[in-house]
């Protein structure tokens, strides 16, 4: 979501490329993104520099970095008929008709996974599927050599973390960043809650949806073959230097 630009707060932007490049009133897919992410890598290799890809979204990430083969592109009509549908009949209804054409999509999709569950439906429809019997979440076959490194911390401190900047958003602004977007905006963890909760619920909200996305994210993470787990619960400085470290072991030392 880092994509969108209109809610620096709200996804936690900096700097780099390819943030904000997007409208908030634009449905963007991940076939209009790899192209683009290939060719930031592309022009920072030229260049003679070491590109550094931080994320995020498994299946952006992923397509980043490789050339794997993407899902049927977004129907439009199909996806506004699943949503009026999801929002007048409710979640249960439409997870069922999901269970009735996709049942391993649907036991991996939870009925309140608005997005997920209209997405896999859209799948279904095409022929696809959400959850491919060959899991398509990562491939040792990247366009350039590639080190994947994943940061660990205790769930105690992750737990700490989240809480802390959540409270942190809304010390900056997040909730007049939110009431200023309208009612358009793509749908960003946190962005309904901040827009009709009261500070407390809407933080616990917040609190309570990314504690489930980092859950999900950590379990991507172990399935990439291959990767460089790294011990990140000490100063930013040594996480660093374990990075580079792991950098020059792996990547840069000569070829034989």
């Amino acid at each position: 979501m880092q994509l969108y630009r209109g809610l620096p707060i709200l996804t936690n932007q900096g700097a780099g490329r390819l943030v904000g490049i997007w409208p908030l009133d634009r449905q963007g897919s991940v076939g209009e993104f790899r192209p683009l992410a290939h060719a930031e890598i592309d022009a920072v290799l030229a260049d003679g520099r070491t590109p550094v890809v931080v994320g995020g979204s498994g299946l952006y990430f992923q397509a980043a970095l490789t050339d794997f083969e993407l899902p049927p592109p977004v129907d439009a009509a199909g996806r506004a008929e699943w949503e009026r549908l999801y929002d007048e009949r409710g979640p249960e209804h439409v997870h069922e008709r999901l269970r009735a054409s996709d049942p391993r999509a649907a036991a991996q999709v939870h009925p309140n996974d608005r997005k997920r569950v209209i997405r896999a439906l859209e799948l279904a429809a095409a022929g696809s599927t959400l959850v491919p019997e060959t899991s398509r979440l990562w491939t040792d076959e990247t366009r350039h050599p590639t080190l994947v490194i994943g940061l660990d911390v205790p769930p105690e401190l992750l737990e700490e973390r989240i809480r802390r900047r959540a409270g942190e958003m809304f010390d900056r602004g997040v909730e007049e960043e939110v009431h200023a977007a309208g009612e358009i905006a793509p749908q960003v963890l946190g962005f309904d809650a901040i827009r009709t909760l009261a500070r407390p619920e809407a933080t616990e909200e917040v609190v309570r949806a990314t504690r489930r996305l980092a859950a999900y994210q950590l379990k991507w993470l172990r399935r990439i073959p291959g990767i460089v787990r790294i011990d990140a619960n000490r100063p930013v400085d040594e996480v660093a230097d374990a990075v580079l470290a792991a950098f020059i072991q792996q990547v840069a030392r000569p070829r034989q």
